[in-house]
């Protein structure tokens, strides 16, 4: 079927239904209309006060309080660096050799470049548009810095970091890491269906959408998606997997979701886990997002510094395991 069919039947253009494919019978589209109910919105989190990790990383705590609570399984915690020059240097910018285990660390450069270590033998530097996905799992020790050419010369650096839980019968996994280069991730158009024109994209780094699926690998049903609204007023509607969770957090523009959702710079909304439909209107040209969705993991959650398990008897043992040499092994 024509990506231009697929997006009929998603958006629900009737003309563009075919006798045949995923909106073939009238039954079909009646159980499209039944998952095209709206996500009502949760609430909306304006931009948070910036703080220093390390002497490299300026960050928004995006999740504020909601942070390490079930309001946003599977996901626990979210930086976004903005845009921000650094003068050239000879010191490594970033933050030294420290230990996680029970989750992934998921990091998205923008603007510059990240340079990753860890225990186990890893290493690799991520620019604009790549993606390093570490997996913690039962222990890892690891270290993330300005990469040396951008402390050499100097220049704009933007990036995030998102922590994304893992179940119990996983906390325990190997550690993994996988580099995902910019042309790895699928680029899906927003096209309108009654003019000719590219409204702007979807970038799948985890997850599935419109049939492209993206190159992570995940111990849980996620998906985080890159967004860019080319053009202020036009609405796109995307489809979500109901019962999930769905945050959407706005790295530059303007965004209203829904008729009455305005968020702004560095805001988040929280979406119901209801429903199954997103519209999205950009409220500047070039808006960009990143959609951060999943299924919540029903466990509990004890976090301490580095390590995030489901009891405090667990945490004490990292801890311990992590003192005695045990991690990265």
């Amino acid at each position: 079927m024509k990506l231009s069919s697929v997006l009929g039947c998603i958006t629900g253009t009737p003309a563009k239904q075919e006798v045949s494919g995923t909106c073939a019978s009238k039954q079909d589209a009646e159980v499209a209309d039944n998952e095209r109910l709206p996500k009502a919105i949760k609430d909306v989190m304006p931009a948070p006060r910036p703080h220093w990790v390390g002497d490299g990383f300026f960050v928004h705590p995006v999740f504020s309080q909601l942070a390490f609570t079930k309001h946003v399984s599977p996901f626990l915690m979210f930086d976004y660096a903005a845009p921000r020059n650094f003068e050239p240097t000879t010191s490594r910018l970033g933050v030294g050799k420290h230990p996680h285990r029970g989750f992934e660390t998921v990091t998205i450069a923008f603007q510059g470049e990240v340079e990753h270590g860890d225990s186990v033998g890893n290493h690799g530097v991520i620019g604009p548009g790549d993606v390093q996905w570490m997996t913690a799992g039962r222990g890892i020790v690891h270290e993330e810095y300005h990469s040396e050419n951008l402390a050499r010369q100097g220049g704009t650096f933007e990036f995030c970091q998102l922590w994304v839980n893992l179940p119990k019968k996983h906390k325990m996994t190997a550690p993994r890491y996988q580099p995902i280069l910019k042309q790895d991730i699928p680029q899906v158009p927003l096209i309108s269906e009654d003019i000719a024109m590219d409204y702007g994209y979807v970038r799948i780094i985890a997850g599935s959408y419109l049939g492209a699926t993206g190159p992570a690998k995940t111990f849980s049903a996620v998906n985080l998606w890159d967004i860019l609204l080319t053009t202020k007023g036009w609405p796109a509607e995307i489809q979500l997997p109901a019962g999930h969770t769905t945050l959407i957090f706005v790295r530059r523009g303007s965004l209203k979701v829904g008729a009455k959702g305005l968020v702004g710079p560095q805001g988040m909304v929280r979406l119901d886990m209801a429903g199954s439909l997103a519209r999205l209107e950009a409220q500047e040209d070039n808006t960009q997002l990143l959609l951060l969705g999943g299924e919540p993991i029903d466990e509990p959650i004890a976090a301490r510094g580095p390590f995030v398990m489901n009891t405090q008897d667990e945490l004490v043992q990292a801890n311990a395991d992590y003192r005695s040499g045990r991690f990265g092994r």
